[in-house]
């Protein structure tokens, strides 16, 4: 197994990757001999057969033995490619009994995912190394689609449907993942920089992420500190230092500023602690009952001058991770 990339392929980070990969070779290099092959010989009989001054052309009638190798060669070729591939096709699609199940979400435009002990990390995949894992993928709006070229897998989370996806990564680091199905992009907001309007944008673009495979002694702690607030400079973060992470993390910046620049959503600066007009004509106190309840039922009070299109994140934070977002918007004074 081969884990540095070459000039066509990423390195072989799973299982699968050798025998997808041996596919892949066999199929390029058999079409670039068979490009030459076909491409010379026509150059070669235009030159021989071309056209002589005072030659009568005549029809050069045909040869059955020609005519039966080139239709039963591609017809065997293309058993064996079928064979193969549908081999890979059934591996692919039944995972292991003991592996083990990580769910994700996918939305407009993040990753969410779902651990065996209830931890959830966003845009960052992680897995140990040599132990099948099994993604259980789903979608709140659109299809996207889940691609991780170093371990050669690809599947659709699709809305209303659950797609599974399996792999066994075989070598310790971290590589990229992309959503591989357009799913939409949106203007967020304007800034003046300079006195020219920039705006900023979010979308398909933004679903990319990381795939970080951990050694087995590591797995464990790893799955006990996605529980626990951050470390920075190796002290545990302040509920509001987490809740700006947790800010950048989830992907908030996308539909929500922090000076009061206009967005999809509504400011968080000078949020808390005032009123709020809403759509229905009421109007609300931003304290932390209504805060949480935005973070949850986000489409129960939808501010005034804005559309109900923030998804909901019960079931993807915590109530320690709910608080420090609050805690982050006190700041925001």
């Amino acid at each position: 197994m081969n884990t540095e990339p070459t000039i066509q392929l990423p390195g072989q980070w799973s299982t699968f990757a050798p025998d997808v990969d041996w596919v892949y070779y066999f199929i390029y290099w058999l079409s670039v001999v068979l490009f030459v092959a076909i491409t010379g010989a026509a150059i070669y009989f235009v030159m021989k057969y071309r056209r002589q001054p005072g030659v009568k052309a005549e029809p050069s009638g045909h040869n059955t033995i020609l005519e039966v190798t080139w239709t039963v060669t591609p017809l065997i070729l293309l058993v064996v490619l079928f064979h193969w591939g549908f081999k890979g096709y059934v591996q692919l699609t039944n995972p292991p009994s003991d592996a083990m199940d990580i769910r994700v979400r996918a939305q407009k435009w993040s990753w969410d995912f779902e651990y065996p002990n209830g931890g959830h990390t966003v845009n960052q995949l992680h897995v140990p190394v040599n132990r099948p894992v099994r993604l259980v993928m789903s979608s709140s709006d659109v299809i996207h689609s889940m691609f991780i070229p170093a371990f050669r897998v690809k599947r659709d989370a699709v809305p209303g449907y659950y797609s599974t996806l399996w792999f066994e990564a075989t070598h310790v680091g971290q590589t990229d993942f992309f959503c591989t199905e357009y799913c939409g992009a949106a203007e967020t907001g304007a800034e003046v920089n300079n006195g020219r309007g920039h705006f900023n944008w979010a979308g398909h673009f933004s679903m990319i992420g990381s795939v970080t495979v951990h050694r087995g002694a590591e797995w464990p702690e790893f799955l006990d500190g996605i529980l626990r607030a951050p470390s920075i400079n190796g002290v545990e973060a302040t509920p509001a230092q987490w809740g700006e992470i947790l800010y950048r993390e989830r992907q908030c910046f996308t539909c929500h500023s922090v000076n009061g620049s206009p967005m999809t959503g509504p400011t968080w600066q000078h949020m808390f602690g005032h009123n709020v007009d809403l759509q229905d004509g009421s109007s609300a106190m931003a304290d932390e009952n209504y805060l949480r309840r935005s973070i949850l039922q986000p489409n129960a009070q939808v501010v005034r001058g804005f559309q109900p299109v923030m998804p909901t994140y019960a079931g993807q934070l915590n109530d320690r991770q709910i608080d420090a977002l609050i805690a982050y918007m006190r700041t925001l004074q």
